[in-house]
């Protein structure tokens, strides 16, 4: 492989016009395309083979024309302090409200009249219109949400509250100024490490470059391929991360070859070829993992899956080709003066120590108790992972400011809790004897089961084979009672179904976030077992050991348990949360554990492999193990530091996003790359190899044959490529430098 990406990289500089005119003639397609697509009209949200969403499918067909998978909103009144909504200033004022609303727009469905739906409080306090919708919320037009949120100006007038909730407002996040500062941040680590703008701006501009095309590709087709309104967001954090770090391997390489004294175009053909070929093998393993996401069968993380590693994808042919074209018209101003006269005195016997050879040293002194340090401090931080609750976020998580957020808390205030996560029981009667009977025997069985604050009357279709009935909980929808009682109710079902023939099924976004939640739950483990076990095979077939890889996992599954445990003392406990903008503290999102483990996989196996790798060149080229590690750190502790630095910029970036999933994402990824680049790859790995030793190198004779030879280290280039000075001295042979 290094040997044809050296070819690729030296065709790539000397025909670096053609190679530049592909790539923005790419971009300006995929810009057309983006520009010239038509808006998605669909974000759907499916979760197969549970219960939420046969119950779901059920309703679209015995109740055609329902709207089942429509946008919904609720008005919410709150009458000025000494006064009730029944007033009848105010109940003319709410029954004003009621006729605009239907006839604000064709998109509306139904809209309930308060008084006739008794959707007033006991007290009298609070009063709500519940507005439903002929299509999703990525559908309602302009004028429909204007004409739902002037609804309430007049009532306002009048003294009344009037706050708006519901998906009827969903509106596409922001990520805020923060995600431009972790560029920024990026920017100053490349110069510093650098030290030449022209070499901190190239691994900008290529990834820019990519994340261009990547999320104008996904912008394209999201109408085509029904992709969610956060899928360009997670593809651009992950774009923008890998895409920098690859730029930066292959550049810090290229300088490293001039350094040595060869010509322009040898030195970017060995740039790809060696640091190239870990760039291959590390967007493999985040593309992997990101694709893995599949066996989950969940559509819509399947669909983030594949649009966060084609993004990847890009990355790595942008690494590969367009670095190195850069490259060529950049010439030797690539390296600045400063950076020459360093690269010559740190080839010298007598230069002074760089960081990462002090570093190296004083772990080799105290293995024992770095390793001791690390591990039980990565395992205090994952302890509150042990109190892990996981759900998904709902108008209960956005901002206080927000009419979403203020409409949940006055229905709260005046109903209970449980009006904002009502459950929506189907009963299919068409194999029951008497399904009226059925219906009746349902709805007393779920009065008489605890936690229930309200069950209204059953609603028949126009067959009278299916009827539904809302069964309000006593207890906020993402609390453990009201999943306890969906679950209480779907085991009286059983008995039902036995004894009268009528299935019952409980559906409703609070049902379907529990269905979804268990059902990531239940992939968490195989998931976990499969990228774990693919990350020892690649890295047993890059490293030729057993020990190396056994470690490399093990340590990736720390990093991970540890971040999860962050993430819990932040967004479930509170720890901090008002310094990230944490406003509501809950549960965890459900797809949160998964999809750590499938990007901070792919993350975790860049470091490992491009300061692992030069270690084991140096161990096979005659160094002592200790000695190796030293070599390693000294060549690669910089570059591997860099790289982890501008990841976390870029992750904490979306921090400040307005939508409280990305907000946890960006979160969850910086402080993972935090913990696996810093605890577990700079003081864990090198600890462990010091006390393994010579038996950290160990393969069977036997396995060695079977194993396919990838030559990430750029050792068959060392044989097949001549001329250039020090071809004999594989001191400077290595990925990533």
């Amino acid at each position: 492989m290094a040997t044809f990406l050296y070819k690729l990289g030296r065709i790539a500089f000397r025909r670096r016009r053609y190679v530049a005119l592909v790539w923005v003639a790419l971009l300006a397609l995929a810009g057309f395309g983006a520009a010239s697509a038509s808006t998605a009209t669909s974000s759907s949200f499916s979760i197969p083979g549970t219960e939420a969403q046969r119950a779901f499918d059920l309703l679209e067909k015995r109740f055609p024309g329902g709207s089942a998978d429509g946008a919904t909103a609720r008005v919410v009144f709150k009458a000025p302090e000494g006064e009730k909504v029944t007033a009848s200033a105010n109940k003319a004022e709410i029954k004003e409200i009621v006729g605009e609303l239907k006839s604000g727009s064709d998109q509306i469905a139904s809209v309930a009249d308060p008084f006739a739906a008794k959707a007033v409080s006991q007290d009298g306090s609070t009063a709500y219109i519940s507005v439903s919708y002929k299509v999703s919320s990525m559908e309602l037009t302009d004028g429909t949400r204007e004409a739902l949120e002037d609804a309430g100006e007049a009532a306002q007038s009048g003294g009344m509250t009037v706050e708006i909730g519901g998906d009827a407002l969903q509106v596409m996040p922001e990520t805020g100024a923060t995600e431009i500062i972790g560029v920024a941040i990026a920017a100053v680590v490349l110069v510093i490490t650098f030290g030449s703008l022209i070499a901190a701006g190239l691994p900008l501009l290529t990834a820019l470059i990519g994340v261009g095309i990547g999320v104008s590709l996904i912008t394209a087709l999201a109408n085509v391929l029904d992709l969610g309104s956060t899928t360009s967001t997670l593809a651009m954090m992950i774009g923008l991360a890998v895409g920098i770090d690859y730029a930066l391997f292959i550049v810090s390489r290229y300088r490293a070859e001039l350094a040595e004294g060869r010509e322009r175009e040898e030195a970017a053909g060995r740039a790809v070829g060696t640091a190239g070929s870990a760039v291959v093998f590390a967007g493999l393993t985040v593309v992997i993992a990101l694709v893995g996401l599949a066996v989950v069968n969940i559509p819509m993380l399947s669909k983030m899956g594949f649009a966060a590693a084609g993004t990847v994808a890009i990355a790595v042919l942008i690494a590969l080709t367009l670095v190195p074209a850069l490259l060529g018209f950049a010439g030797k101003r690539v390296m600045g003066r400063r950076a020459r006269r360093a690269a010559e005195a740190e080839n010298k016997p007598e230069a002074k120590p760089n960081m990462g050879t002090r570093w190296a040293r004083f772990v080799l002194r105290r293995p024992v108790w770095v390793l001791l340090v690390g591990v039980i401090g990565l395992g205090a931080v994952a302890l509150p992972a042990t109190s892990l609750e996981m759900g998904l976020p709902d108008d209960g998580s956005q901002p206080k400011s927000t009419t979403q957020r203020q409409a949940y808390d006055m229905l709260s205030d005046g109903f209970g809790p449980g009006f904002n996560g009502p459950l929506l029981v189907v009963v299919d009667t068409k194999g029951a004897s008497d399904g009226r009977t059925a219906v009746d025997r349902v709805s007393q069985e779920i009065e008489g089961i605890g936690h229930v604050a309200a069950v209204t009357p059953a609603t028949f279709n126009k067959a009278g084979d299916a009827a539904t009935i809302t069964v309000i909980p006593k207890d906020r929808p993402s609390s453990t009672e009201t999943e306890d009682l969906v679950h209480a109710i779907r085991d009286a079902g059983d008995g039902i179904k036995d004894d009268t023939g009528a299935e019952v099924l409980v559906t409703g976004a609070t049902a379907m976030n529990i269905d979804f939640s268990e059902k990531m739950n239940a992939a968490l483990l195989p998931y976990l077992a499969l990228v774990v076990g693919l990350a020892f095979l690649l890295l047993m077939v890059v490293f030729r050991s057993l020990l190396v890889p056994l470690k490399a996992a093990l340590g990736f599954l720390l990093s991970v348990v540890a971040a999860l445990g962050a993430v819990v003392a932040v967004f479930q406990w509170g720890w901090f949360g008002s310094l990230l903008g944490v406003e509501q503290t809950g549960p965890i999102m459900s797809m949160m554990p998964i999809f750590m483990v499938g990007v901070v996989f792919g993350l975790a196996m860049d470091y490992e492999v491009f300061l692992v790798t030069r270690m084991r060149e140096a161990y096979v080229h005659g160094e002592s193990p200790g000695q190796a590690i030293v070599t390693g750190f000294r060549h690669g502790a910089r570059v591997v530091t860099a790289a982890a630095v501008i990841m976390m910029a870029v992750f904490a970036g979306f921090i400040g996003s307005s939508e409280s999933m990305i907000k946890m994402i960006g979160f969850s990824l910086a402080i993972a790359v935090f913990f696996d680049a810093f605890v577990v790859r700079m003081a864990i790995v090198p600890a462990v190899l010091a006390l393994l030793g010579r038996r950290a190198w160990w393969l069977p004779r036997w396995l060695d044959r079977i194993l396919p030879n990838v030559d990430v280290e750029g050792e068959g280039l060392r044989k097949d490529v001549s001329g250039g000075p020090s071809e004999g001295g594989g001191q400077r042979e290595l990925v990533g430098v």
